[in-house]
């Protein structure tokens, strides 16, 4: 899953939102029935690599993926594993988009 959102600050002032904001990213996203908890983020340069552990019900998989800064946009690239197959992918990517607009504003 790929989700772009554009920005018109720094990318300085960008990395540190995404740093201050990440956890809140990924709680409790309405419309979404998942749980989503962050076990592993760091960054390298202005990309962040990071590691979740979505539960859903009895189901709990990895979600492995990155947050890149560029100079206009945040691009989070993400991989779903297996609840890819039980969650549309945009309806995900539309729903956490949102979030992040949300929260980085």
């Amino acid at each position: 899953m790929r989700i772009t959102v554009a920005h018109n600050r720094s990318k300085a002032e960008m990395i540190e939102s995404v740093d201050r904001s990440f956890n809140e990213m990924f709680q409790e996203v309405a419309g979404l029935p998942v749980r989503l908890s962050v076990k592993q983020k760091s960054w390298q340069g202005s990309t962040l690599a990071f590691v979740l552990t979505a539960k859903m019900g009895i189901l709990s998989s990895p979600i492995k993926g990155t947050v890149e800064v560029t100079d206009h946009d945040l691009i989070v690239d993400a991989d779903l594993g297996i609840l890819n197959r039980l969650l549309p992918e945009q309806k995900a990517a539309e729903l956490l988009g949102s979030r992040i607009k949300a929260l980085l504003k």
